[in-house]
């Protein structure tokens, strides 16, 4: 239909209303592959990067190669100056600095790379039945029947009693065991299945089996205990009581796999959040010469409340800006207040299977961009953030400025659903603060799905917000 040919009715519809579109169906061919190659470097990273731990790691070594190194408080640094802050191993802050003086704030890129997973109590390991197991305590919010009868694996270090550490990662290279937790056979489940989905595996049956084989000496009376804690100690030189000071993680030990017949979904463990992490750490890597200095913050323990001092309720954030504020020789209440942040946190992506737990018109989609939430929290907006209009449009015109494929997004039905991020905490710093992130299916799962074209525009638009 020709523009003349429309109807007063049909052009002011195309005028005055919104629609929702694939957003593939925006892209051109090229366009499509750029973002598929983007995605290449995404799943080499998710494998490479299933704690906090390996995450920072992983992180801080694409930024050495960009020319990135550690923040110096006693140095003076200048505009495009590139530098890194890791507090403890478990969070790290990226900064570049911008021409613009620092008293006008900054742009700040607010992740978490924690993600919901089963660790090892203090004194995890026990033999039952000629059976070697290890105990464990869920981290975050996972549905525990989703983890057994999967294969594991356990990364983490230990803290032995020299004083030296050593790192954990079995269950990931192809020569490599994996471990399991286990579950009853259907024919003699009668009474399990009378459980309700919550309680169908509880948490102190999240038992991980990791041996079978016995030590051969009739003196001993934990034969398979002995034999396992032999070969760990001929492995990692440790004992015992060395769990006691250590930070094992069980994880699943997929890979990141490319899903659906035309490939256009990521399946992977730790998506939430590293989907927004890597996406946020690229954006900075590519971040020559921003107007406003620039930030990006992955952080821990966001799962569990964002506790902790690698948590971002606590000062690390705030006082790595108090450095650079005092650098500049300027009050650092007026760079935080002058400053402005996208909290980068998934979203639940909307499911065909379950639809009732959707309010259709204001859910995110798999394939419609990056998801802008202006509130979280649950019931009556408990706990959320909750994004003043101003900056709200301020974000919404620069991404349509840019090209930026989004949508926006509420976390389930108002009397059903809720949840939390960061951006509560970046809050109350006294400064702007929306969450803006990857739409997600299966969240918390142990293996979760996302598109690629979500996570391309998560690039994109995070890109535009920090040059």
């Amino acid at each position: 239909m020709s523009e003349k040919e429309k109807s007063l009715g049909k052009t002011l519809e195309e005028k005055l209303t919104s629609k929702r579109r694939n957003g593939l169906l925006k892209l051109t061919p090229e366009e499509i592959a750029e973002a598929d190659g983007f995605c290449e470097g995404y799943m080499r990273f998710l494998d490479d990067s299933k704690t906090e731990r390996e995450a920072v790691i992983s992180a801080i070594a694409l930024a050495e190669a960009n020319g990135f190194t550690p923040y110096d408080p006693k140095a003076n640094y200048s505009a495009g100056d590139k530098v890194y802050y890791s507090n403890r191993g478990k969070s790290v802050i990226f900064c570049v600095f911008g021409t613009q003086p620092l008293e006008n704030g900054t742009r700040i890129l607010a992740a978490h790379i924690d993600s919901p997973r089963l660790d090892l109590k203090q004194h995890p390991i026990y033999e039952s039945n000629d059976l070697c197991l290890l105990k464990t305590h869920y981290y975050g919010g996972i549905r525990k029947y989703q983890w057994v009868t999967i294969p594991l694996a356990l990364h983490g270090v230990i803290c032995k009693s020299d004083g030296t550490t050593v790192t954990v990662n079995i269950g990931e290279d192809e020569n490599d065991p994996v471990f399991m937790i286990t579950d009853l056979l259907p024919h003699l489940a009668q009474e399990q299945v009378k459980r309700t989905l919550g309680e169908g595996i509880k948490g102190e049956e999240l038992n991980v089996l990791i041996g079978s084989r016995p030590f051969n000496d009739d003196d001993v009376s934990e034969k398979v205990k002995l034999n396992v804690m032999r070969i760990l100690n001929e492995k990692y030189g440790i004992i015992e009581d060395d769990f006691i000071s250590a930070e094992l993680e069980v994880v699943p030990a997929f890979k990141a796999r490319n899903v659906g017949i035309d490939g256009g979904l990521i399946g992977a463990y730790g998506q939430d959040d590293r989907v927004c992490a890597y996406p946020a750490l690229e954006a900075i890597l590519d971040c020559d010469n921003p107007e406003y200095t620039a930030i990006v913050v992955l952080t821990d323990k966001e799962e569990i409340g964002s506790t902790g001092n690698t948590g971002l309720k606590s000062q690390y954030l705030k006082n790595f800006i108090s450095s650079i504020a005092d650098m500049a020789d300027v009050p650092d209440y007026r760079v935080i207040r002058n400053s402005k942040c996208l909290s980068a946190d998934v979203s639940a992506a909307f499911d065909p299977t379950f639809p009732e737990v959707a309010e259709p018109k204001n859910f995110s989609y798999c394939n419609q961009g990056l998801a802008m939430c202006k509130y979280t929290g649950s019931r009556g907006k408990s706990g959320c953030n909750d994004a003043n209009a101003e900056f709200v449009g301020f974000v919404r015109n620069l991404f349509d400025q840019n090209g930026v494929i989004w949508q926006t997004a509420e976390l389930g039905r108002v009397d059903l659903g809720g949840g939390g991020t960061v951006a509560c905490y970046v809050a109350e710093l006294d400064m702007d603060v929306v969450d803006v992130g990857v739409p997600v299916l299966a969240m918390h799962a142990p293996y979760e799905l996302t598109a690629k074209l979500d996570v391309f525009m998560a690039y994109k638009g995070f890109s535009a917000f920090i040059k």
